[in-house]
């Protein structure tokens, strides 16, 4: 089965964060980009299973 991927918008959108801080620091937060294309044209897509895996990772601890 080959992956699905979801915009940088709909990253953010799932996040309930911005799209400039998809594009500015998710790479920084641990949340691996891919990028398909070159040069302006060039678009950040996510894999579905890592951004619900990266978000069940942020979850804080009770306690």
């Amino acid at each position: 089965m080959s992956p699905i991927f979801m915009s940088a918008k709909e990253t953010a959108k799932f996040l309930n964060m911005s799209v400039p801080w998809v594009y500015r620091e998710s790479a920084r937060a641990g949340l691996v980009p891919y990028k398909f294309g070159s040069g302006r044209n060039a678009k950040l897509q996510f894999k579905v299973t890592e951004v619900h895996a990266w978000a069940k990772q942020q979850r804080l601890s009770a306690g």
